[in-house]
């Protein structure tokens, strides 16, 4: 049969799997390069699981946009940490996973063709959702240090433009977005009548006295501003796929007719882990993150001595560094050669839009100190051997 042509071929493939291929063509191997925690769920996530199981409706479809004691508890969250009341005029959809609610967005908000503003570097399924759904990315870029060019997001709005998307703390560079630059970035969607996707996916990883903002928390934002969360980063349940939006209620019926359409409704025995990890006590994330800021120092400690031969953006945020390597090499061969030939992956900056020179994204947050130690010797051994030669 000959091969169809669909609209999948103009998505660009994930690179998770491709590298994750070469891993394991390459025994050994320690991975920098995909963005998961090294610690596992709360136990009390564990202990609400015989909660689900002791109810036999439970094995029923329950509501689309999730469990009641889910969306009290992720109320509750909300208003505590962020800042956002959810009311009347705002509503929160639970979802298997931040990914889904982006795609939930995109589908709810756009007809094919219309445009979306992402600014680059750009996290790679943000791009591929809106491949997916016919529409056309327009890129933005940062500056030399990550940060948002409001003036230029401006200027990028046309008449076929539906929202803005933001990432803070920023997946691929780690950059935490000021108050400031949110507020303006929320003021340029509300003047010209487009949304603010908002994706938070990292908001409790932050350094140096940094503080996470939301812009769901603005005056007034709520009609305009989509918000995204994860559990899969701060309560290690990459696998549970359970995230959540906040979302102008005018967009709950067609939000649900997606989430009907693709979930029917998230997994009910992740929603009660959900619920569970809810109830930790704050010591649980206190530590971890604690332990991950230990992690990040280390890492930063020794990418400084690839001055030279490396750019490196400071970043406060989520645990990813994005390395401006000076050589004209391809990124992804490079990917292949510190694989290969030195047993250290990072990922290549090529998949999040970048493709005027040769950049790395550094993840930091899966590994315990030692393994990180050892990779990052890696890594900085093999820059060096690599890009000197």
């Amino acid at each position: 049969m000959e091969s169809l042509t669909s609209r999948m071929q103009a998505v660009q493939s994930p690179i998770i799997p491709v590298v994750g291929e070469l891993i394991k063509n390459s025994p050994g191997t320690i991975s920098l390069g995909q963005g998961v925690v090294f610690y596992n769920p709360p136990h009390e996530a564990i202990e609400f699981l015989a909660k689900f199981l002791a109810e036999p409706a439970n094995n029923l479809y329950k509501s689309v946009e999730g469990i009641p004691p889910l969306l009290t508890a992720l109320a509750g969250k909300l208003q505590a940490f962020n800042g956002i009341e959810i009311n009347g005029e705002n509503c929160i959809v639970v979802t298997a996973g931040s990914n889904m609610g982006f795609m939930n967005a995109i589908l709810a908000i756009t007809n094919p063709g219309d445009e979306i503003i992402l600014n680059t570097p750009y996290y790679f399924n943000h791009e591929m959702a809106i491949a997916m759904a016919g529409c056309r990315v327009v890129l933005v870029a940062t500056d030399e240090n990550y940060q948002l060019r409001k003036e230029a997001i401006a200027q990028a709005i046309t008449p076929k433009t539906r929202a803005v998307v933001t990432i803070s703390p920023n997946n691929p560079t780690g950059v935490v977005y000021s108050e400031a630059a949110l507020r303006q970035v929320n003021q340029i969607c509300a003047t010209h009548s487009i949304y603010h996707i908002s994706d938070e996916a990292y908001e409790y990883f932050t350094y140096n006295g940094v503080k996470h903002v939301s812009p769901g928390a603005f005056s007034n934002s709520s009609e305009y501003t989509i918000s995204l969360y994860s559990l899969s980063k701060a309560y290690g349940f990459a696998s549970w796929r359970i995230g959540y939006m906040v979302i102008p209620k005018h967009l709950l019926v067609a939000v649900k007719k997606v989430q009907d359409t693709i979930l029917i409704c998230p997994p009910v025995i992740s929603q009660y882990a959900a619920l569970g990890a809810l109830q930790a006590k704050e010591e649980y994330l206190k530590s971890h993150i604690g332990a991950i800021a230990q992690v990040r120092q280390l890492v930063l400690d020794s990418l400084n001595r690839l001055q030279g031969l490396c750019s490196i953006i400071p970043a406060n945020g989520a645990f990813y560094f994005f390395l401006k390597v000076h050589t004209r090499m391809d990124a992804f061969e490079l990917v292949k050669q510190l694989i290969q030939e030195h047993k250290v992956a990072v990922i290549p900056g090529t998949t999040f839009g970048i493709d005027d020179g040769c950049y790395l994204r550094v993840a930091y947050g899966a590994l315990q100190k030692e393994t990180a130690k050892e990779g990052i010797e890696r890594l900085v051994q093999g820059l060096e051997t690599i890009v000197r030669s």
